[in-house]
């Protein structure tokens, strides 16, 4: 067929239709989930990369040896940035993978029988390690933060060791605040236990490796940090996805392989979780570093760290609202201010700042097992960019304070607040509710006025997200994950 047929055209059409109802991935108005450099050159560039291994399988670097090439690069320039000059390990398809592949590859080095074993990790790192943990068949526990600072304080982790513990966790920043837990007392603890520890740094580590302010020692360089996980998709500027999990131990990475030959068919040698495994996320990051080098990852991050400070004195000038603890890095989150006479609710600002043009994203409060609650919060992830639209920014920021100051806070939908009473009044269980099969938890959905079944191509995200999170923090955390599952698989589905 004709690369210049109407049928060609028609679909590229119909594609960039679908595509003007998403969130701006570029300009800087979404303050999550994209990090946009801006630097055309670098989406051109990616895109390029991504084109010349487009049929590249990366299954078998000996068959195609560019796989390995780049790896090698990636792996290279991740152990420079981190100081850990004789690491080693994979590039993975993104921040997941990489934290999967941590708990796999300490687990298997310290041989636990599958079901046995636990990880010991704050109440702040990523879901990731809890997704690891079921997949692995171990068990994750999570130690409180301490609420102001939203750092883990290394005696709680202590105490949650047991003879089961076979990894602790740490974060470098954690997602939710920002917050960088103490690292090197960590590690102390670590050495002192004869346990590996990760530094989940899949956020942040590729800004914090260039922050131009002094930061705690957090990488390789601090003795007793046995991993490190960072995304190249996130501070490397890269399109989805792309990640690194290094070692510096050689048996422990080679612990997170799976291999066999135990069947008729050709070797199985996998690195990573993926089989057959596209190489455009691994070119694309390929190119992005080896086109900036150290150098023009320091110009990117220098803006970025000036824009932060600028948000945050925003923040703190808003009588109201404040920054949570005292984050380091690129990334922070917003509370109504306790010691305000008149805290404004963090989600309604939220929304009000929508308003103005700028996506936040909300996160719900989540009460910790020691009983202490971190609160409702609104987390702002910053990129180069943001400097170009700073001055719009926080405008939005401080007129959305404005618009929310004395709004309640966001309701449930009316359905879902009578199931939470029913929850509350004995009259339906937990247990309950997750026995219910999927189409009784669709219409419990669409009673509550959360229909799935909405165009997304059409209507974009009618959803209330405000009132979505009240819902999550009214229901038992069980049955939110439940329906949420619930309504992704019918929202993706036809």
């Amino acid at each position: 067929m004709s690369t210049h047929s109407e049928q060609y055209h028609r679909t590229l059409a119909e594609l960039a239709r679908r595509r003007a109802t998403d969130a701006p991935t570029h300009g800087g108005r979404v303050l999550s989930y994209v990090y946009d450099s801006g630097l055309a050159e670098l989406d051109d560039l990616a895109g390029a990369a991504a084109k010349l291994v487009q049929p590249v399988n990366g299954l078998d670097p000996t068959v195609f040896g560019s796989v390995a090439t780049m790896e090698r690069d990636l792996i290279a320039f991740a152990r420079t940035a981190f100081h850990g000059p004789d690491a080693v390990g994979s590039v993975t398809s993104g921040g997941t993978e990489s934290c999967v592949l941590a708990v796999k590859a300490a687990r298997d080095h310290a041989g636990p029988t599958p079901g046995t074993g636990s990880i010991v990790l704050p109440a702040t790192a990523h879901a990731a390690f809890d997704k690891a943990a079921r997949l692995l068949g171990v068990r994750a526990v999570r130690v409180p933060v301490d609420p102001a600072t939203t750092r883990v304080r290394p005696a709680d982790l202590a105490a949650a060791i047991d003879d089961d513990t076979f990894l602790l966790i740490a974060s470098a920043p954690n997602y939710p605040t920002g917050a960088l837990d103490p690292i090197a007392e960590i590690a102390d603890l670590a050495r002192a236990r004869d346990l590996p520890l990760h530094v989940d740094a899949c956020l942040g580590g590729f800004a914090l490796a260039w922050w131009p302010e002094p930061l705690p020692a957090w990488d390789f360089r601090v003795p007793g940090v046995t991993s490190i996980s960072a995304d190249f998709h996130k501070y490397g500027y890269a399109p989805k996805g792309a990640s690194v999990i290094l070692h510096t131990d050689r048996d422990r990475h080679r612990a997170g392989f799976f291999a066999t030959t135990e069947w008729p068919g050709y070797p199985i040698v996998n690195p990573t979780l993926l089989g057959s495994r596209s190489a455009a996320g691994l070119a694309s990051a390929w190119a992005i570093t080896d086109y900036l080098g150290p150098d023009g990852f320091a110009a990117l991050v220098a803006p970025i760290a000036r824009a932060t400070a600028s948000l945050r004195a925003a923040v703190d000038a808003i009588d109201g609202l404040a920054v949570v603890g005292a984050p380091d890095g690129p990334v922070f989150a917003v509370v109504a201010d306790p010691t305000s006479a008149a805290p404004i609710d963090p989600h309604r600002w939220s929304a009000a700042v929508a308003d103005h043009g700028f996506t936040l994203q909300e996160q719900p409060s989540y009460t910790q097992n020691d009983g202490t609650v971190l609160p409702a919060s609104t987390h702002l992830t910053v990129t180069p960019v943001t400097a170009a639209v700073l001055d719009d920014l926080i405008a939005a920021l401080t007129d959305g304070a404005a618009q929310a100051r004395g709004q309640d806070r966001a309701a449930a939908p009316e359905a879902l607040a009578g199931l939470a009473q029913a929850f509350d009044a004995g009259a339906l269980t937990v247990d309950d509710a997750l026995a219910l099969d999927s189409a009784s938890t669709e219409a419990a959905l669409v009673a509550a006025g959360i229909d799935p079944h909405t165009d997304p191509a059409v209507a974009g995200d009618a959803l209330d997200l405000p009132a979505i999170i009240a819902a999550i923090e009214l229901l038992p955390r069980p049955v939110t994950a439940k329906m949420l599952t619930e309504f992704l698989a019918s929202y993706a589905n036809p």
